[in-house]
């Protein structure tokens, strides 16, 4: 009871130093905390002037048709894919001129072939992928120079340009080869995979940015929910037991604490779910089938608390968001101490990481608004472009020099698309 008298005081101590950002206007208050050192640099850094993109102009079938024949594709968890195309189209580093880009961009909407319920189906992104840069390289000359070291893609599947949603299968196709030389801008990250490049840009997922704004709630509204999560512990249809799906965390987490005062947890997800993040201190991020999930944008921009549990997960924009100083880091097998662990938190450490919370550039970070906005991901994306500036001599190929093996992959992918 002592310890649970603490956490009520806690609550209404912290509710007073939360910020949260307007859809009208992004502005300091004594309630933020600056980042400090090159991080907070990095994260308000304007990318314009430092690079300059060409917009490979492909046929609709690749894009702009597929959208067309599903608007559902401008909502779910993959349209990062889509709202760089539209963004990149409009900005101001887009240049007309191929000759002086530093960067190719090829828009491709692989992840816009979705099922009656709306999920994602991978299985046709990689004749896709692989139809357009066999466009790219025959119709224009850019992409055999370096046979795509400077072009980029942006790849959000659940493991990325592997463009399979289960990890084991993924992993035996690996990045699809055709893209091996390529930058990929994928919310996939896992050190040590074979489904993330080194030089990858890890990103957020997209979360509808107007429809956050629209649940606001004033900033001093009490946080009176120590923990929260809302979504699966067991994936019934394709793994009944729990042990495969989320490495066993989740199944972990509602075995644990599926009946613990301090935990607000449950599969049902309420018309008040945003609202709830607002009121809560701690909101949980687990693994799922791949190691990142909106959960962790909406926990940041909501000011909530995010506890990561993914093993070995790369966060987006990691040189520019210091992920240890606003989150808790807690490993799968640990899942079973969780209450222990966050209780244990020192309350000014909480007070601390709610401030860094609160900056308005921490959370635009994390949203691709419409119109873009300074700071948001297109420019944190850019501004991880700009850093790779420039490319090294070696990336460019002697004439008729070739890398890549184009008949290499899995003999489905080699079918024409």
């Amino acid at each position: 009871m002592e310890k649970k008298a603490i956490w009520l005081l806690i609550f209404l101590f912290s509710s007073s130093l939360i910020g949260l950002i307007s859809a009208q206007e992004i502005e300091q208050s004594d309630r933020t905390e600056r980042i400090s050192g090159s991080a907070g640099d990095v994260l308000e850094d304007d990318p314009v002037g430092k690079l300059k993109v060409f917009v490979y102009d492909l046929p609709s079938k690749y894009n702009k048709k597929r959208l067309r024949k599903d608007p559902r594709c401008l909502t779910h968890m993959f349209a990062a894919e889509i709202f760089m195309h539209k963004f990149l189209l409009k900005s101001p580093v887009r240049t007309m001129n191929p000759e002086e880009a530093d960067w190719f961009y090829v828009p491709v909407y692989s992840t816009c072939d979705l099922t009656p319920n709306g999920l994602p189906l991978p299985f046709k992104a990689p004749r896709m992928v692989r139809s357009a840069v066999e466009l790219v390289a025959k119709k224009w000359p850019w992409w055999n120079r370096t046979e795509g070291a400077d072009h980029f893609f942006v790849t959000p599947h659940d493991f990325g340009a592997c463009f399979h949603y289960q990890e084991e299968k993924a992993i035996q196709r690996g990045i699809l080869p055709l893209l091996k030389r390529a930058t990929l801008v994928q919310t996939f990250g896992q050190r040590n995979h074979v489904c993330l490049k080194e030089e990858s840009i890890t990103i957020p997922p997209f979360a509808p940015p107007q429809k956050i704004w629209n649940h606001i709630i004033p900033p001093d509204t009490p946080r009176s929910i120590f923990v929260y999560f809302r979504g699966l512990f067991y994936d019934v249809g394709n793994d009944p037991e729990g042990g495969y799906y989320a490495r066993g965390a989740r199944a972990s987490v509602w075995e644990n604490f599926k009946t613990n005062p301090l935990f607000d947890i449950s599969t049902d997800h309420p018309i008040t779910y945003y609202e709830d993040m607002q009121r809560s201190v701690f909101c949980l991020c687990p693994l799922g089938w791949a190691p990142w999930s909106p959960r962790l944008v909406e926990a940041v921009v909501f000011g909530c608390i995010p506890v990561i549990i993914a093993d070995d997960i790369v966060l987006p924009f990691a040189d520019a968001i210091p992920w240890e100083e606003i989150g808790v880091f807690v490993a799968e097998k640990d899942v079973p101490a969780l209450d222990t662990i966050l209780t244990s938190i020192p309350t000014e450490v909480i007070l601390r990481k709610q401030r860094l919370l609160a900056n308005p550039y921490m959370k635009q970070a994390m949203l691709f608004p419409q119109p873009a906005r300074a700071g948001d991901a297109f420019h944190q994306i850019l501004n991880g472009l700009a850093r790779k500036l420039p490319h090294d001599r070696s990336v460019y190929l002697k004439a008729g020099q070739k890398v890549l093996n184009w008949t290499e992959g899995p003999v489905g992918d080699l079918k024409p698309w």
